[in-house]
């Protein structure tokens, strides 16, 4: 291979090496890789044979299968309820106006950016800067293992109630109402069923996966044929199979698909245009605007009777800028309303938002344990029936994580210890789908300081178990049983060998392999059950 290719090749792959790297980094900090990435996408501009089409498509492809799964995951009764939609409308109305007044007073100090701008277009501005970036808190969530939480579920919530305001602005403000052919997408409901049928026929194997990306990018270009935005025909086609029983382990086959291409959204942010000194001050100035927004969702969500910690933990999740700011901005440039630099504006605006998010939201669980009674000042005596805390009474051992692991050692452990052994799960599906007569399950947040507050001020508890795929979620719930004083033991299981140390040095007494010990226990069973007497008494048979 010539020197010249060689350098070529290199060049194909590393902003791989870039973003890895920095991922790394930031993981080293306790950030989530994500942190990185953003920061990886404002060097790679500078590389000399940047392939910007790539990242384009990456992006695309990512931002489609991140709705499409999001709607797996939705449950449609969950957006009609007031701390949802009421919040949100609110919230968006009342942002818009301050910000947009600010806009206004920065235009009148003479700040250059703000120059010129006419009343309408500082509205749209501020309308752009309005939203959450729906990709971030789902990768936040998903890392922290708090997607199907309380506060996760209601960030959700937010993010697509705000997703269609955008939808409804890109058609109003585009000009172009959709076709006469977009009521056809009304015969997409009955052919649910036919899809149905064909998911009842998959296994958990590649065609799981390739059913996933036909109908996420195949909802995603028959909205766009018909003049409507492509990623509400992903989520559609999402909520469309969310009560079927195999939409969980397609959101979960899609998962790592989804996160490479969601690498091409968090580099290109960066790719938007040459940075300076300028844009990165006038970012900082829009992260501060960030603060009213974070006071703003917790105002509201306290209001409509939510839960300190609740409030407070949805609230972090959607303190940031989205990448629909970018979108609008875009809008702005090409008709020539505004300048190509608030393209770089908005993008160091949204990073710096994200970064800090991130450092937030990490933190979360240990700020609300240490500043509890100050953000249960807002918080109102009377609270939602679902958002009540929960009573663990008479139990002496609790398995937390109701998935396949959790549900097999709750029913070992009710056959020795009866109703003396309860179930814990985030996900009220979960508790609903597993729960019966003979099983006593809970649907709780683990991780919430004020869960543990009442369990444990006269609790019976011996023994924590703790069954969480998410190693992140696991120690967040060893880290409140640690700092609430409790003493009896707690047992967790993991699916990594590097991880078992990590437990240790927290503090959780006995770790379970569940990938190395589930063999231990096959053979076990078929000792047990005398399949090998034969062999033992005898010679080895041949074959």
């Amino acid at each position: 291979m010539k020197f010249a290719e060689m350098v070529m090749a290199f060049s194909e792959v590393s902003w791989v090496i870039v973003a890895f790297t920095l991922g790394m980094l930031a993981k080293r900090f306790h950030l989530p890789p994500l942190v990185g990435f953003l920061v990886a996408g404002f060097i790679i501009q500078h590389f000399p044979t940047l392939n910007l089409q790539l990242f384009k498509q990456l992006s695309s492809v990512g931002i489609t299968l991140l709705l499409f799964t999001i709607g797996l995951k939705i449950k449609v009764k969950n957006l009609i309820k007031p701390h949802i939609w009421a919040v949100t409308s609110v919230h968006t109305l009342l942002t818009v106006l301050f910000f947009a007044l600010v806009f206004k007073f920065f235009s009148w100090l003479g700040m250059t950016q703000y120059l010129g701008l006419s009343n309408n277009t500082l509205l749209i501005i501020a309308f752009a800067l309005s939203f959450s970036s729906t990709v971030f808190v789902v990768k936040i969530l998903e890392d922290k293992g708090e997607y199907y939480s309380r506060h996760g579920r209601i960030a959700i919530g937010v993010l697509v109630i705000q997703d269609i305001f955008a939808v409804l602005f890109m058609a109003i403000s585009t000009g172009k109402p959709p076709s006469a052919w977009a009521l056809g997408l009304l015969l997409l409901w009955p052919t649910r069923h036919l899809i149905s049928r064909i998911l009842n026929a998959m296994g958990h194997d590649e065609l799981l996966v390739l059913l996933g990306f036909i109908l996420s990018m195949g909802g995603s270009l028959l909205f766009e044929f018909v003049g409507i935005k492509g990623d509400l025909g992903a989520l559609i086609m999402g909520l469309m199979l969310s009560n079927h029983s195999r939409a969980r382990d397609m959101a979960k086959t899609m998962m790592s698909f989804k996160d490479l291409f969601l690498l091409g959204f968090f580099i290109s942010i960066g790719l938007t245009g040459e940075l300076t000194w300028m844009h990165i001050g006038m970012g900082f100035v829009l992260l501060a605007l960030v603060l009213f927004k974070s006071a703003l969702f917790y105002l509201l969500f306290t209001r409509f009777k939510l839960r300190a910690r609740t409030s407070l933990m949805a609230t972090l999740n959607l303190s940031n800028y989205s990448e629909f700011g970018l979108i609008v901005v875009a809008m702005c440039v090409a008709n020539q309303w505004i300048s190509a630099s608030w393209l770089v504006t908005i993008a160091v605006a949204m990073t710096l938002s994200q970064i800090l998010a991130a450092i937030l939201n990490a933190q979360a669980h240990h700020n609300f344990v240490k500043y509890r009674s100050w953000w249960r000042r807002w918080q109102r005596k009377e609270r939602l029936a679902d958002d009540q805390e929960v009573d663990i009474s008479g139990a002496e051992v609790a398995i937390i994580g109701i998935g396949r692991v959790g549900c097999g050692a709750y029913d070992s452990m009710h056959e020795y210890l009866g109703n003396r052994v309860i179930g814990i799960d985030i996900n009220p599906d979960v508790i609903a789908d597993k729960a019966s007569p003979d099983r006593r399950m809970i649907q709780g947040d683990p991780s919430d300081a004020d869960f543990w507050d009442r369990v444990l001020e006269s609790h019976e508890l011996k023994l924590v178990m703790i069954a969480l795929p998410n190693i992140n979620a696991s120690m967040a719930v060893v880290e409140q049983l640690k700092a609430l004083n409790f003493d009896g033991q707690i047992a967790a299981t993991t699916h990594f060998e590097e991880e078992i140390e990590a437990y240790k040095d927290a503090g959780v007494h006995s770790v379970f392999n569940v990938f190395i010990q589930a063999g231990s226990g096959f053979t076990q069973q078929v000792l047990s059950q005398g399949m090998c007497d034969k062999i033992l008494q005898g010679p080895a048979s041949k074959l």
